[in-house]
């Protein structure tokens, strides 16, 4: 593989792509083959900081929907997110992979408690960073959790592994007409309100200078390919 394009990267994965084919709840071969992209981006010698989502188990904001109180929503989804996290560790260690997952909730029995000094000791050993919990706060999705940690970690970019590949104008599951960008300002995805993240991990990414890219993840090998800068995927940058 060529020469990466980032040293350090922050590759956010959401829980539904742990479903693959199934209706719900962890696909161990799909985890399997997410550990693959992530180990294959670590032989190329980039040091990988990952956070997945949990919607695949429990989404707040659905719950919240049903009537259910929305700090105890917010909270079930963030302990999917340790659920998700703890496979992906399972089964990068078994692949030979030295993975620390770090958890914004403090769980000492299951997992270290996350802080910025530990993650990047971890990742300048060469360790993968798996950082559970979102940010361990309700009302907070995983999206700005994945944008905080970048900045606290240092990452040159965050990765966001969608099921397209890239930023459209609109759905292009329900508009054929949509537009693909190849690149696009943060400002402008907030002008416009492309839902691609929440308006705060946009704005965060965007203050800290952290450049954001969108790509499907559903393919095999994308992961790679987005790492050393080629492939398909919009770039979101400040300028």
């Amino acid at each position: 593989m060529a020469k990466p394009k980032y040293k350090r990267i922050l590759l956010k994965i959401s829980g539904e792509v742990l479903m693959g084919s199934e209706p719900f709840g962890i696909d161990l071969k799909t985890v399997g083959r997410m550990a693959d992209e992530v180990i294959a981006c670590a032989d190329a010698g980039a040091e990988v900081a990952l956070v997945i989502g949990g919607g695949n188990i429990f989404r707040g904001l659905a719950g919240a929907a049903k009537g259910m109180d929305r700090v105890s929503a917010d909270h079930m989804g963030i302990m999917a997110t340790v659920m998700n996290g703890l496979a992906m560790q399972g089964v990068l260690n078994s692949k030979g992979v030295d993975a620390r997952m770090l958890s914004a909730i403090a769980m000492p029995s299951v997992c270290e408690t996350y802080s910025a000094a530990k993650g990047i000791h971890h990742l300048e050993k060469g360790r993968v960073v798996i950082c559970a919990a979102g940010t361990g706060l309700p009302f907070f999705t995983t999206d700005t959790g994945a944008a905080l940690r970048a900045a606290e970690l240092k990452c040159d970019a965050l990765l966001k592994g969608t099921s397209v590949d890239g930023v459209y104008s609109a759905d292009p599951k329900k508009d054929p007409k949509a537009k693909r960008f190849d690149k696009i300002t943060f400002n402008n995805i907030l002008a416009k309100d492309l839902r691609i993240m929440d308006p705060a991990a946009i704005a965060l990414a965007r203050d800290n200078g952290i450049p954001v890219v969108v790509f499907s993840i559903r393919e095999a090998g994308n992961v790679e390919q987005v790492l050393k800068g080629s492939g398909q995927f919009t770039l979101v940058t400040k300028d």
